[in-house]
């Protein structure tokens, strides 16, 4: 970071000087501003920094920078931002206050979710605003720590209304991991300066007269990089200028300006040239530590003073380097053996019992051989980094400590330990080559098998084909004769990757995964709801639906018991328990996972388990016709993805695209996603459910026989939550499409299946479906038996194609005063939904019995985006600002914004009012 006094003014900046004016002007106006400047080394990014800071009158500033030697200690960023606030932690929410605090070191906990901890940072920031605006700067954001870049990367996109400016300085092209995580913010390009300006700066720099010619090439090979037209002519003879830098340079300009540091670095005493060297290896720029290096290494005060007057580094009360790529010069400068010595005098230097962990990192860096004393230390600083959520920082502290051990069995626990951190830190790549390392250590059983187990995960996160399933099976295997409750687990994952790799999987994979697992040992005692899941998957896929759905419907009240004492267990199997509660057709399940998911996820701060619950719970809100409230979860769904950067979960929304019926969009969108699924995942399973959507689409258009098509193709493959939807959509084609034959075999499934289920939705489903096959009056008791089943159960898009059908048949069977009264309930309930082709098909019979159809109203331009309908609808039920931005993970100014234009739209004035001006949208009953 440059250290320079501030300029009010900078040469050829104008423009960009005008935008950061404006982005301070929004944030003292209560508007929110994040920006990102962009610009290779040099290139004048941190001097606008200092421009943006300098006029921040009237403003609190925060800065922070990122440092490479610092990228694996977990928050190191994060905390020197935020370190002058630390004084107002204990005005957070209990929460939000006790993540922070171990996030930070201050406090012992269990390890808080790294989000819950970017919630904290988010109240902590608006809350400092609230007394004087905020600016926040962090230049050399790509060296940020993992988990430092991934929150700052959340509050930006959460910030809102808050008086904050949030600026970030990347260099391009991106050498760190973290600077990808700001992609998609508001961006400014740092570029050179135009040529007149380029040839200004160096007419001022350059002593003598240079050769018009000479200076223009200049200017055109240093390309208006400002550093480089202060740096490159340096030190440089009047011949070597007449050519232009001498030679040409091939080499990218930002090692050329780092390699004009290091000769002006070489150029000094060589004990300046080690005081250098220890600043770039701490990177806090602790001045009182560099003094007690200084000591052991023996270097005098008029080294420091050598430094300074080189123009490379300031010490005051914190240490500066002019430049970050000074920092890197003078390390980069240094042989192995100088920068062993100096991380070794670091370490003694640091305090072991304030600072262990840095002083671990020092000691692994200044080891010339294996040593278990520092490896040890390493181990110790893993853990105290994953109590506090830093898995990237704890997988780079046992990666170094298993270099470092010299016991071939410990090293080998060490390099399991540490990939499954890597693993888990999002580097599935890294995670393999170090269990490689671990294979060609001696391992005993549990080791091979935990092994095998990771590996096996691997494979699944990368793709969701059926490779992972011999893998799996072979893991479980090792684990039978050591760990009992992780074989059933490895077995567990195996019919789950079995069923995701669905029809592109071996053939017969299910079964032979399910023949294994009911071969396997019964686990602990008293079983865990996995268990009774596994027992229920086993047998139903070994002996059939009907033989496995009394285990599973065993295994789905063991979970929702389990919901009330033992959240983790139920968030960790939900994509499991939710197909196999729409498998059995059990709403009530899906109802209650869902719901304790999201609360669960909400109240835990789990952002990377909270998009798959908030998309499943969408789904139940679309079979629930409560199709805001399902676009809703999916908005906020897609956002948090965006932050996390983990991949898109489209289920939910391309039902609630289908269920609308807007059929071009649906189409495109549907086979789009379906395709990326099944190429790029290997997840067949999406086949199936792309041909079940289109059936129900199809369906609503009233084109039956491309319904029925359709349908056929879903039940190819008996896919686990796709097959028994789709047998109904087949049933309800085929009888309209004259191919009673296969409606008559489908029908025959779904007895079964309902029967065995037992659910109000399931045989509601059979009385509808054995309805529409029925003739003459043997239908209409079948009918009503539906709807009297469907009124029972929370799906009422089906309740509502239940009056749909019987309406049509009353009207085909003449009787069109009857038709009219279930056909109006059909039309009502689904424009009221929004299910746009379902409620016109009803409007096209209800036409046919000489009914005038009403049209529905088009949606009014105040109407309620996604965000402001779920904050009013939580206001509605008595939460405060607070609460709401606890839940949104937003901040209460946020909060308080949205709700104002919540008011200006309903034309009210108080929360009081809002039972009024926003009826419960979710009860969708006739």
């Amino acid at each position: 970071m440059s250290s320079s006094a501030p300029r009010h003014e900078l040469l050829g900046r104008r423009d960009e000087c005008e935008t950061l004016d404006r982005l301070l002007a929004g944030a003292r106006a209560g508007e929110s501003q994040v920006m990102v400047l962009r610009g290779e080394a040099g290139v004048g990014k941190s001097a606008l920094v200092d421009y943006l800071v300098a006029n921040a009158t009237e403003c609190q500033t925060l800065r922070a920078a990122g440092v490479e030697s610092e990228m694996e200690l977990a928050f190191a960023g994060l905390h020197q931002l935020c370190l002058p606030l630390m004084g107002q932690i204990d005005r957070l929410p209990g929460p939000q206050r006790d993540a922070l605090a171990v996030a930070f070191g201050l406090s012992a906990g269990s390890a808080p979710d790294r989000f819950l901890v970017g919630l904290a940072v988010l109240s902590l920031l608006a809350e400092a605003a609230e007394e004087q605006p905020l600016v926040c700067v962090v230049d050399d954001a790509q060296w940020l720590d993992q988990v430092s870049a991934q929150t700052l990367a959340f509050v930006a996109r959460r910030l809102l209304a808050e008086r904050v400016a949030l600026v970030f300085a990347v260099r391009v092209p991106t050498p760190g991991p973290g600077a990808d995580r700001f992609r998609g913010l508001r961006e400014l390009v740092v570029r050179g300066l135009r040529d007149d300006d380029a040839r200004a700066l160096l007419d001022a720099v350059v002593p003598g007269r240079l050769d018009v010619r000479v200076r223009d090439r200049i200017v055109a090979e240093t390309r208006g990089n400002p550093l480089a037209l202060l740096e490159l002519p340096r030190g440089l003879t009047v011949a070597e200028l007449a050519g232009g830098f001498g030679w040409p340079d091939a080499r990218p300009l930002a090692s050329q300006i780092e390699q004009s540091f290091v000769r002006r670095i070489g150029a000094l005493p060589g004990a300046a040239q080690r005081l250098l060297l220890a600043a770039a290896a701490e990177p806090v720029g602790d001045v009182l530590l560099l003094r007690r290096v200084a000591e052991r290494l023996g270097i005098g005060t008029d080294a420091a003073t050598a430094a300074e007057a080189a123009g490379l580094i300031e010490f005051g009360t914190l240490a500066r380097f002019r430049h970050p790529l000074v920092r890197s010069a003078a390390y980069r400068a240094a042989d192995p053996g100088e920068r062993q010595d100096v991380h070794r005098a670091l370490a003694e230097a640091t305090d072991p019992e304030s600072d262990p962990d840095r002083r671990a990192w020092h000691r692994a860096h200044a080891a010339v051989e294996p040593d278990e004393a520092v490896a040890g230390e390493l181990e110790r600083s893993a853990d105290r980094a994953q109590a506090r959520g830093g898995v990237a920082a704890a997988a780079a502290f046992l990666k170094r400590a298993t270099e470092l051990t010299p016991d071939p069995a410990r090293r080998g626990a060490r390099a399991v330990a540490a990939a499954q951190a890597t693993f888990e830190a999002g580097a599935p790549d890294a995670a393999l080559d170090l269990l490689v390392a671990a294979e060609l250590c001696p391992l005993d059983e549990l080791q091979h098998g935990r092994l095998a187990r990771l590996r096996t995960q691997i494979v699944f996160a990368r793709r969701r084909g059926g490779e992972a399933v011999p893998l799996l099976l072979d893991a479980a295997d090792r684990l039978e004769r050591v760990d009992e409750g992780q074989a059933r687990e490895a077995y567990l994952e195996a019919i789950g990757s079995a069923v995701f790799a669905g029809r592109l999987g071996e053939r017969g994979a299910l079964r032979k995964v399910a023949e294994a697992a009911r071969a396997a040992p019964p686990g602990p005692r008293p079983p865990r709801p996995a268990d009774a899941l596994l027992d229920g998957l086993a047998t139903r896929f070994a002996e059939g639906y009907v033989e496995g759905a009394p285990l599973l419907k065993r295994a789905l009240r063991a979970f929702r018991k389990e919901a009330g004492n033992n959240g983790d267990d139920v968030m960790r199997w939900l994509w499991l328990t939710w197909l196999v509660a729409g498998d059995m057709w059990d709403d009530e399940a899906w109802h209650e996972l869902t719901t304790h998911a999201v609360r669960t996820a909400r109240e835990t701060g789990a952002l990377n388990f909270l998009p798959l619950s908030l998309t499943y719970r969408a789904a139940v809100h679309v079979h629930a016709g409560e199709f805001d409230a399902a676009a809703t979860l999916v908005e906020e769904s897609t956002a948090i993805l965006k932050v996390t950067g983990n991949a898109y979960l489209g289920y939910a929304s391309m039902l609630l695209l289908i269920m609308r019926g807007e059929d071009a969009q649906a189409w495109t969108v549907l086979d789009a996603r379906a395709e990326w699924a099944s190429s790029s995942w290997g997840e067949g399973r999406s086949i199936g459910g792309r041909h079940y959507m289109n059936a129900v689409l199809y369906n609503s258009l009233g084109q039956y026989e491309a319904a029925l098509a359709s349908a056929e193709g879903a039940c190819e493959h008996e896919d686990l939550g796709v097959y028994g939807f789709s047998l109904v959509e087949l049933v309800e084609a085929a009888t309209r499409s004259d191919a009673p034959e296969s409606a008559a075999t489908a029908l025959r499934q779904i007895e079964e299946r309902a029967t065995a289920s037992g659910t109000n939705w399931a045989l509601g489903l059979l009385a509808r479906s054995r309805a529409l096959l029925s003739g003459g009056q043997s239908a209409e008791p079948l009918y009503r038996e539906a709807i009297e089943h469907l009124q029972r159960s929370r799906c009422t898009v089906d309740l509502a194609r239940a009056h749909l059908v019987y309406g049509e048949w009353l009207r085909r069977e003449n009787r069109r005063v009857d038709a009219r009264e279930h056909l109006r309930i059909a039309h009502e309930m689904l424009q009221r939904f929004g299910a746009k082709a379902f409620a016109e098909r009803a409007g096209r019979e209800l036409l046919a019995t000489g009914e005038t159809v009403r049209k529905r109203t088009a949606d009014s331009p105040d109407r309620l985006t996604a965000q402001e309908g779920q904050i009013a609808r939580l206001a509605r039920a008595g939460l405060s600002n607070s609460e709401i931005a606890a839940q949104l993970f937003l901040s209460p100014r946020t909060v308080e914004y949205h709700l104002g234009k919540v008011f200006t739209k309903l034309a009210i004035t108080s929360r009081h009012q809002l039972p009024q001006a926003l009826p419960d949208q979710d009860q969708n009953r006739p």
